[in-house]
C-alpha cells in the first residue's frame, strides 16, 4: 500500500478547492493525458471524470469515480484503468499550524494485475508516481492561491 504525504503551505480550503475542481484533475494526476466528460456534481459521491491515461505507447481511456467525500477533509476515488484493473485512492487533508495542510494519499490496487501481482516493485512504482503527483498537486495549490 503506497501511503505518502506532503506538507502544503496553504489552508485546507485552498487544497480542497483544487481537489474539487474536476477540470484540474488532469493537471495533477500523474499519467492522465487528458480529461473528457466531467460530471458537474464532482466531487459528490458517484460523480465521475472520464480520462485518457498512459505512459509511452501504452494508453487507455477510463473513468475515476468518487466513492466517499467529506468536504474539505477527505476524498476517496476509484480509478478504473481498463484491463489494468482498479485502484482505491484516498486523499486526506489535515490542518497543520495556522495555514498549512498535510495531504495524505493512500493508494492500492483493488482488482486486475496490480492487485493479483502486488509486490515491492509495484509498490515502488506507486510510491514514485504518487510522490510526483502530490508535489504537483501542492504546486498547483500554491499557484492558484499565491500569498
Amino acid at each position: 500500500m503506497a501511503v505518502l504525504n506532503v506538507l502544503v503551505d496553504r489552508r485546507p480550503d485552498d487544497v480542497w478547492e483544487v481537489l474539487s475542481d474536476g477540470s484540474a484533475y488532469g493537471q495533477w494526476v500523474m499519467g492522465a493525458r487528458q480529461t473528457g466528460d466531467i460530471d458537474p456534481r464532482w466531487p459528490e459521491v458517484g460523480a465521475a471524470i472520464q480520462y485518457a491515461a498512459g505512459f509511452g505507447p501504452l494508453s487507455y481511456e477510463d473513468v475515476t469515480i468518487v466513492r466517499l467525500m467529506d468536504p474539505g477533509r477527505r476524498l476517496e476515488l476509484e480509478a478504473r484503468a481498463g484491463r489494468f484493473g482498479t485502484a482505491r485512492i484516498s486523499i486526506e487533508l489535515l490542518p497543520w499550524g495556522d495555514d498549512g495542510t498535510v495531504v495524505i494519499m493512500d493508494e492500492h490496487p483493488l482488482s486486475g494485475p496490480g492487485a493479483r501481482w502486488h509486490s515491492l516493485a509495484v509498490e515502488g512504482l506507486l510510491r514514485f508516481r504518487n510522490d510526483r503527483m502530490l508535489r504537483t498537486l501542492a504546486q498547483l495549490v500554491r499557484d492558484r492561491h499565491p500569498r
